[in-house]
């Protein structure tokens, strides 16, 4: 289940609460007992790093691009590129 922040727009109080995706927004501040949430906008927390099923599972032969080799693939291209300048200039 997700977490969604909230603000009351009457008097200011943060909170977080954890809900479904299917639950209504809540309304009622717990502070000061006014209909005056706010779904606030924030960023997620946490990020999908490394070479997981997303990276390898489905991709076959050149296709695959570990997390490891992403660095040195835009190295060896940009290499290739300007050698590639070079032998047309």
């Amino acid at each position: 289940m997700p977490i969604y922040e909230y603000q009351c727009n009457a008097c200011g109080h943060e909170m977080e609460a954890l809900q479904r995706m299917s639950d209504d927004p809540l309304k009622d501040c717990p502070v000061c007992s006014k209909a005056e949430l706010s779904k606030k906008i924030s960023a997620v927390g946490f990020r999908l790093k490394g070479g997981g099923w997303y990276e390898t599972d489905f991709k076959t032969g050149n296709k695959k691009n570990l997390a490891g080799d992403a660095a040195n693939s835009g190295k060896a291209k940009g290499d290739k590129a300007a050698k590639t300048a070079g032998k047309t200039a």
